[in-house]
C-alpha cells in the first residue's frame, strides 16, 4: 500500500464521508477506521465500502493508550486524520467531563503515541487534527473568523476542542511532530445523527412532531455540505503546509429560523403537503445556555493557497439532503430507535 492511514471517528457523520472518499479515491491507501461506536458512531453509514480490500474497521477508544499503541504497532501508520470527538453542545452542558476526556485526553493520547512511533522518522508522516469554528467564540453582526482570530470558547464542547487544538500546536512546536489543523463551520448532509438541527427537523416534520427552535431563531450559522468538507480535508491532507491551520466554511450564513422555514418549504414539496403545513410545527423553546449568536468562517486562505471552494449552493444541498433522508427511511428509523447499535454485534462478532 502507498500509505496507511488511521482515521478516527470514521463511523460518525463527517468521519464516514471522509473514510468513504479516501477508500474510493485512493485504492492504494490502506484506510483503518477507528471508532468507539458510541451513540453517534454508526457502521451502517459505511455499508457501501465495508468489504473494500483497502478498508479495515477497528473498534476502540482514543483514550485507551494501550489500544492505540497496538494499532500503531500493527499497521505502522504514516498518517492520522483525527475526527473522533464528542460534538453536541447540549450534551457538553449536561456532561462536560465526558467531553474533556474524549476531546482533550483522547487527542493527547493520539499525539503522544504518534510522536513515539514517528520520532526520528517524521518525513512523510502527518497528524491532521479536525476541529470546529466554535473555538473562536461568538461574532457580532459583522466580521468573519480567520485563522488569526483569538480563541474564545463559550461552551464545554468548544473549550474542549480549543484545548485539543492547543495540544496539537504544542506538539508541533515542542516535538516537531508534523501536524496540520482545520476549523470548519456547521456541516449538513446525509448520515447526520438526528440530534442536530437539520436532521432533527427533517425527522420531526416527517412525523408531524414539533420542530424546536432555540429562542427566537436569530442565531446565525455558516453551513457547509459535508461532502465539500470531506473534499477540503482531502486537499489539506495532501497539500496543506505543516503547522498551519486552515478554516473551512461555506460562505453561507443563515439565521436558524430562516433555515427552518426553507426546510419546511422543501419538506412540504417532497411530502406533497399543502404549503405552510410544516411551518405550523415550529415551536420556540428556551434558549440554550451560553448560546453563541453568530459563527461565520473566512475560508479565503484555503481557497487561495489550495484552490478549494464549496461545490453546492445551500438550497441545492438542502434539497439533496432532504431527498436522502426521505429515501433512506430505514437508516433514520434504525438511528432513532437505537437499532443501529446492534449492527456491530451482528456484523463483526461472527468474523
Amino acid at each position: 500500500m502507498k500509505r496507511t492511514l488511521l482515521i478516527t471517528g470514521g463511523a460518525g457523520f463527517i468521519g464516514s464521508h471522509v473514510v468513504r472518499l479516501f477508500v474510493n479515491k485512493y485504492p492504494d491507501y490502506q484506510v483503518v477506521n477507528l471508532d468507539a461506536l458510541t451513540y453517534a458512531g454508526n457502521l451502517e453509514n459505511l455499508l457501501d465500502i465495508q468489504d473494500k480490500p483497502n478498508y479495515v474497521f477497528e473498534k476502540g477508544d482514543i483514550t485507551d493508550e494501550a489500544r492505540i499503541e497496538a494499532l500503531f504497532g500493527q499497521y505502522a501508520f504514516d498518517g492520522v486524520i483525527h475526527l473522533a470527538a464528542e460534538s453536541h453542545v447540549d450534551r457538553s452542558i449536561m456532561d462536560p467531563l465526558a467531553f474533556i476526556k474524549t476531546n482533550v485526553l483522547g487527542t493527547a493520547t493520539l499525539l503522544n503515541v504518534a510522536r513515539q512511533h514517528w520520532k526520528g522518522h517524521e518525513d512523510g508522516k502527518l497528524f491532521y487534527h479536525v476541529s470546529t469554528d466554535e473555538v473562536y467564540g461568538s461574532l457580532g453582526q459583522e466580521g468573519l473568523f480567520t485563522e488569526q482570530t483569538p480563541y474564545d470558547p463559550r461552551s464545554p464542547y468548544s473549550a474542549s476542542k480549543a484545548s485539543s487544538d492547543h495540544f496539537v500546536k504544542a506538539y508541533y512546536h515542542t516535538y516537531h511532530l508534523p501536524v496540520v489543523l482545520s476549523n470548519c463551520s456547521n456541516n449538513y448532509g446525509s448520515n447526520h445523527f438526528p440530534e442536530k438541527l437539520i436532521p432533527l427537523a427533517i425527522h420531526n416534520i416527517k412525523h408531524s412532531k414539533p420542530v424546536p427552535v432555540y429562542g427566537k431563531g436569530d442565531n446565525i450559522r455558516d453551513w457547509l455540505f459535508v461532502e465539500d468538507h470531506a473534499r477540503a480535508i482531502d486537499t489539506i491532507f495532501h497539500h496543506g503546509r505543516l503547522g498551519e491551520t486552515y478554516n473551512i466554511g461555506g460562505f453561507n450564513e443563515w439565521k436558524n429560523i430562516d433555515l427552518i422555514h426553507l426546510l419546511c418549504k422543501i419538506m412540504d414539496e417532497k411530502l406533497q403537503r399543502a404549503p405552510g403545513t410544516s411551518a405550523q410545527l415550529i415551536t420556540f423553546v428556551k434558549d440554550r445556555a451560553g448560546h453563541d449568536l453568530r459563527y461565520a468562517i473566512d475560508a479565503t486562505k484555503l481557497n487561495t493557497e489550495l484552490g478549494w471552494s464549496p461545490s453546492l449552493q445551500f438550497e441545492e444541498g438542502l434539497e439533496k439532503t432532504v431527498a436522502w433522508y426521505l429515501a433512506n427511511e430505514t437508516w433514520l428509523d434504525n438511528v432513532t430507535s437505537g437499532a443501529y447499535q446492534q449492527y456491530y454485534q451482528d456484523q463483526y462478532n461472527k468474523r
